[in-house]
């Protein structure tokens, strides 16, 4: 049968929606941090518990660049306008970012890609304070939104608020990691040696680094999944399809789990019946040998987070 990753939030972390939950297909509830607070973690954690036995996964924010929050929750870019980005990491009228230590390696001439390129901005100049950009695409961006480089910057594999969320899972004990922007085999060993006993680690391919080190991150993985989205902003979108089978191709060569995430029945966020091209989409993953696939905004934020399981069980019962 077909295995579910659930994402929770708002329209799912109450007691009908987690009861109604069947084991037998959905084999993880997920929390992604990039969305929780933390000091929120424990509250949450105890009251999936109280109405579910499916095990909870922790999902971490992994090596990425994001906005800090924004004053009012979101901000409109214009072309050809000049956006300041605080090193003080002030809300303000501009923006911050995360995580820690990011603006040591940002440098002029950078150009930065904010929220699946809903806007891009070129630093121009930089001062002890703050970096001047121009903004070359506007749109509307938020707080907590992703944000890629036009050049590799070396991150952490793990934000400080990862690390605290560690610490949290040895005292809930929690099983289940989900690693994001995995880019070697030692980021999942790392990953291992903070817990003092046996975790399960799905390491996320979503960067030109897992790409190329995907043989060895599946040596070490206890299950892989494929983000879509993220590896979106790192290869060119025609490329996905391709990079999609090779890697469910290559995990199944080496017996090792693997999902598949990002837009599945996106259109069900806001109507409750799909495009036929994610029922096509769904259908095409799970032959091409994906175990199982995984819901994001579809569960955590949508109107119909039941009849999209529903829908993906039936697409997965035509197999």
């Amino acid at each position: 049968m077909t295995k579910l990753f659930i994402t929770l939030g708002p329209s799912t972390l109450n007691k009908k929606f987690l009861k109604s939950l069947k084991s037998n297909y959905v084999k993880l509830l997920r929390i992604n941090l990039s969305h929780t607070d933390i000091k929120d973690l424990p509250k949450i954690v105890r009251y999936i518990k109280k109405y579910s036995k499916i095990p909870i996964c922790f999902d971490t924010e992994g090596a990425q660049i994001r906005t800090s929050k924004i004053k009012n929750k979101t901000k409109l870019l214009k072309k050809n306008n000049y956006l300041y980005i605080n090193k003080n990491n002030k809300i303000n009228e501009n923006i911050s970012l995360t995580p820690n230590g990011i603006y040591e390696k940002l440098k002029i001439n950078d150009i930065l890609y904010i929220d699946f390129n809903s806007a891009k901005i070129k630093i121009i100049s930089e001062n002890e304070n703050n970096f001047k950009c121009k903004i070359m695409e506007g749109g509307l961006i938020g707080s907590n939104k992703s944000i890629s480089v036009n050049r590799n910057i070396n991150l952490s594999a793990f934000t400080e608020k990862d690390l605290q969320s560690f610490i949290i899972a040895k005292s809930l004990n929690i099983q289940n990691i989900s690693l994001s922007f995995t880019s070697c085999a030692n980021d999942v060993k790392n990953l291992r040696s903070f817990f003092d006993y046996k975790i399960t680690i799905t390491s996320k391919i979503e960067s030109k680094k897992g790409l190329k080190n995907l043989d060895s991150i599946l040596s070490e993985a206890d299950k892989i999944l494929v983000d879509r989205g993220d590896l979106s902003k790192e290869i060119p979108l025609q490329l996905i399809p391709k990079k999609q089978k090779e890697i469910i191709s290559a995990a199944n060569q080496k017996k090792v789990p693997v999902f598949v995430a990002t837009n599945l029945l996106e259109s069900m966020v806001t109507q409750p019946e799909p495009t036929r091209a994610e029922v096509n989409d769904i259908y095409n993953t799970l032959i091409d040998g994906a175990d199982g696939l995984v819901l994001a905004a579809e569960t955590a934020i949508g109107k119909y987070p039941i009849e999209c399981i529903r829908m993906i069980l039936k697409v997965a019962k035509t197999i």
